[in-house]
């Protein structure tokens, strides 16, 4: 069995990856941890991070690069932090470039997971609109079981 977990390093990535290997842990299920970057020339905005999203700056982890492959081992060094917390070294990671629905649905495909973890930041109104949902996307494009972690702002908590 394999579960795929999808991290975008927001705030409750953490969370996100410990919930999702305890639950990885219970149904005895190889773990593949998967982080999706866009190209890195869209990352012209100060307010943007390719690897945090969106106003994340108070994190320090913040990350702002000019090329792919400057991306790409960026989030290769964040999830092998996140594979090193976790205290497993066969879990797996992969970094894919591209739309972030159809990267997590793909790499599902590729490495035939049983099911997919990832969270929802719960964006409502306009945010939603304007920024879409990508795990109402892949759970609305998908047959595979999909296990969604809420993830509230900071300021929410």
């Amino acid at each position: 069995m394999k579960l795929l977990i999808a991290l975008d390093n927001n705030t409750g990535a953490q969370h996100i990856a410990e919930a999702g290997y305890k639950l990885a842990e219970a149904l005895h299920a190889h773990t593949v941890l998967l982080h999706v970057t866009s190209d890195a020339t869209y990352y012209a905005s100060p307010n943007y991070s390719p690897i945090l999203g969106y106003n994340n700056f108070n994190n320090a982890e913040a990350v702002q690069t000019d090329t792919s492959e400057k991306l790409k081992v960026a989030a290769e060094d964040y999830l092998d932090n996140v594979k090193w917390s976790l205290g497993d070294k066969t879990i797996e990671t992969v970094v894919k470039e591209g739309d972030y629905t159809a990267s997590i649905l793909e790499t599902a495909e590729e490495i035939k997971a049983d099911m997919i973890v990832m969270g929802t930041h719960s964006r409502k109104g306009l945010d939603k609109v304007l920024l879409g949902s990508v795990a109402e996307n892949v759970l609305h494009h998908t047959n595979i079981p999909l296990f969604i972690i809420p993830v509230k702002p900071a300021e929410a908590v």
